[in-house]
């Protein structure tokens, strides 16, 4: 090749690149291969992690797992240590906590729900459970003493209109106190926000009745889905808004969770779009798998590999 074809060639290139650029839509492309460390919501151990929490975190580290966000645990507190205890010990595995998940509203279970068996065998007894309505600034002095950077509410009562708008307005507090104390609030989905509640939906209530700045979005990749709703339509209606996602697939009937790449949720087009999300952060989470180690090593594979490729 003379040196001047290759010369021609090289700018050829770089003003190929430089259109992409202006158009916005190398950076995209460039963003979608560089994804963001692995994150892993602890919910998929719930029940197991207590047995062993050290153990538990060392063998999701090897992994390759790199962040956390933290849960509910039935030893109280934060897998019964202390918030900064618990972020040490992350910290030494070579992870880092990111961010926890409480409850908006006094927990119930739903008419004829089970507990879980724990390892013993027997079912699950659960400590008393701080909310947000009830214990809003415990918990978020609590999650600011561990230095995370979000908060988010895993769930509210969406049975009444009534309820939506009294979870509305204690989103509204949490996020405001949250500010004050460094961190930023989120809110989880489930698909029970997308069901008609005497003519509204929960969500649209959720996302235009709460301040955007205090109060963001952890999208649920997997729930949404279920609900008959495209996470990319949220993302441009909504830009900006979703800073964390749950990563999970949704099984082909439709019915419950999956490992990720073994459903229908069409990952690789969603990650397409992180920019518009303005995704930060993204954990991989399998509610209740029958083998959690097997469910996050399928996903971790799947996110490594194909998404990267």
């Amino acid at each position: 090749m003379t040196l001047n074809r290759r010369k021609f060639l090289q700018n050829a290139g770089a003003l190929a690149l430089g259109s992409m650029a202006l158009s916005g839509r190398a950076a995209s492309l460039l963003d979608f291969k560089r994804l963001h460390p692995v994150g892993l919501q602890l919910y998929t151990f719930f029940g197991i992690i207590d047995e062993d929490v050290k153990g538990t975190l060392t063998k999701i580290a090897a992994i390759g797992y790199k962040e956390m966000e933290s849960a509910f645990s039935k030893k109280g507190g934060f897998y019964g240590m202390k918030p900064l205890e618990f972020k040490a010990m992350v910290n030494d595995l070579g992870m880092t906590w990111k961010s926890h998940h409480v409850i908006g509203a006094p927990f119930k279970l739903p008419k004829g729900y089970k507990m879980p068996v724990g390892a013993d065998g027997k079912p699950m007894v659960l400590p008393t459970m701080l909310n947000l309505r009830d214990n809003m600034q415990e918990l978020v002095d609590s999650a600011a003493e561990g230095k995370i950077e979000y908060m988010v509410c895993a769930n509210i009562p969406t049975d009444t209109l009534d309820d939506i708008k009294s979870s509305v307005e204690t989103l509204n507090k949490t996020g405001e106190a949250a500010k004050k104390a460094g961190l930023q609030f989120c809110y989880h989905n489930h698909d029970m926000e997308f069901k008609n509640v005497e003519g509204k939906i929960p969500y649209d209530l959720l996302l235009t009745e709460t301040d955007p700045n205090n109060v963001k979005m952890e999208l649920d990749l997997c729930w949404v889905t279920k609900a008959g709703k495209d996470p990319v339509e949220l993302f441009k209606a909504n830009p900006g808004r979703f800073p964390l996602w749950h990563v999970k697939d949704l099984a082909a009937d439709h019915t419950s969770p999956a490992p990720v790449g073994t459903g229908v949720v069409d990952f690789k087009r969603i990650f397409e779009n992180q920019q518009i999300a303005g995704m930060k952060h993204f954990f991989v989470e399998h509610d209740m798998p029958k083998d959690a180690f097997a469910s996050i090593k399928t996903s971790y594979d799947y996110i490594t590999g194909v998404l990267k490729a």
